[in-house]
């Protein structure tokens, strides 16, 4: 394959990926999106092995059978309700290659046309530390992002004395070393600047608490994506700089939207420094709630004209979005008016709540966000809250103490009734009580949501 047939080509892969990501803007283009990206996949991965300098396609094809199985099987067994874990999960994946490459361009540069063991050209030993100490952070943040997703460890945030302190000194460490061996390609230097970039990764994560996971997981995308276009120019690929700028300049981009809706200082997010709680509300099950059945909310329904439905991650968890949408199409049959509100940063990652909407067939003119349908609450007859917590409590209002204190929320409470789908009292991921469940014009109902959204369904 000659060079200029390989750029062209690496161009139009290129130009999909961006018809990609703007496709993915909008529901109602996703899968076209999708498509795109496929396509500029595709090209981009046979351009690569077309080129004459590529050996060893017997690995090659071991490499993309085991990899193609593992993305098939995840793809096809995976739950929506686990998804974010999973995209955290393939997160660490780009990371840690981005790691492995820079290591192998270390020890055998002449293989990727940069030099001679020992006299690494000095553009490509920058472009190495920094794809490296990128990609680590990455791979050792993601890993603990999927262990806080996947309930292996606590979601709540890990903090001691001079965290912020250690923090920035292995920032200055990393950049201390990452020069050093840009100047005499030491081996010591480089070894240990991945090392401290593995445990800094872990240092960013573990003080973020659970409610903030959406903007950590957009951010750990953006950072996959830098650690990518690092390696692109070690690799001299333009297919891998480019896909990797999109990514990381989108997660950004997304990064940035995901603070204004939760409140939070972009700088602390890169930084790790936010998501810490300075107080706790009252323990949950210390008042008295008033609790209802799926018969006493059916009679209310019956009676509602306008009703807002608010989805949380307890929807995803209960697979519940296919008898939501059923009960919304018997709420409307009887003519009352039915929408979805959408929180920006309801369930574990962006978009969650909106994937599992599509999924269910609702309507897209029907799905509203924050900022759109946050004033008519106050003209609703009912407000049903099916499995959200943190993104409907009053707090995040009224109590300057609580760690979601200035967090933009669904002002669910305006409405005339709430009904709050919830198995229990217990605080959302955030660690903290809901003062929501406890209000004269609150019922709760008790239960699996799929389980009480259908019982609500044959009561109507």
């Amino acid at each position: 394959m000659t060079a200029d047939f390989a750029a062209l080509a690496y161009l139009g892969a290129s130009i999909l990926f961006i018809m990609a990501l703007r496709g993915l803007s909008s529901p109602r283009m996703a899968r076209r999106g999708n498509i795109y990206g496929i396509a500029g996949m595709a090209i981009a991965v046979a351009t690569t092995l077309a080129e004459p300098g590529v050996l060893g396609y017997d690995m090659i094809l071991v490499a993309l059978v085991a990899g193609g199985g593992i993305g098939t099987f995840a793809a096809r067994r995976i739950q929506m309700a686990a998804m974010p874990q999973l995209v955290a999960a393939f997160h660490s994946l780009v990371g840690l290659a981005a790691v492995l490459v820079a290591i192998a361009a270390f020890y055998a540069p002449d293989a990727y046309g940069i030099g001679a063991p020992g006299a690494i050209k000095v553009a490509s030993r920058i472009e190495m530390a920094i794809g490296a100490a990128i990609g680590a952070i990455t791979f050792s943040g993601s890993i603990v992002a999927f262990a806080k997703l996947q309930e292996l460890v606590t979601g709540a945030p890990l903090v001691f004395p001079g965290q912020h302190w250690l923090n920035l000194l292995l920032g200055l460490a990393l950049v201390a070393l990452g020069v050093d061996f840009a100047a005499t390609q030491d081996t010591s230097a480089y070894l240990v600047m991945i090392a401290l970039a593995f445990v800094l990764g872990v240092l960013l994560i573990v003080p973020i608490g659970g409610a903030d996971m959406p903007v950590v997981v957009s951010m750990l995308n953006s950072y996959s994506g830098w650690a990518a276009a690092g390696i692109g120019f070690t690799l001299e690929n333009t297919a891998l700089i480019v896909t990797g700028a999109l990514v990381g300049s989108s997660g950004a981009i997304l990064s940035y939207i995901m603070c204004r809706a939760m409140n939070r200082s972009f700088v602390s997010v890169i930084l790790g420094g936010f998501g810490v709680a300075t107080a706790t509300a009252v323990k949950a099950g210390e008042r008295p709630v008033k609790a209802g059945s799926a018969e006493d909310a059916a009679f209310i329904l019956k009676a509602a004209k306008t009703v807002i439905i608010i989805p949380g991650y307890g929807m995803a968890v209960a697979q519940a979005q296919h008898a939501v949408r059923e009960m919304a199409k018997a709420l409307a049959a009887s003519g009352a008016r039915v929408r979805y509100a959408i929180h920006p940063v309801a369930g574990r990652m962006p978009g969650h709540m909106n994937v599992l909407l599509a999924e269910a067939n609702v309507p897209y003119e029907e799905v509203a966000e924050l900022e759109d349908i946050n004033n008519d609450f106050a003209q609703t007859d009912v407000a049903f809250v099916i499995g959200a917590n943190d993104i409907t409590n009053p707090a995040a209002k009224t109590d300057p103490k609580s760690p979601i204190y200035g967090m933009p929320i669904l002002d669910v409470e305006r409405a005339r009734t709430v009904l709050f789908v919830k198995r229990s009292l217990a605080p959302g991921y955030a660690g903290i009580d809901n003062d929501l469940f406890y209000r004269p014009n609150t019922m709760m109902l008790f239960g699996d949501a799929k389980k009480v959204v259908e019982g609500i369904l044959q009561a109507l």
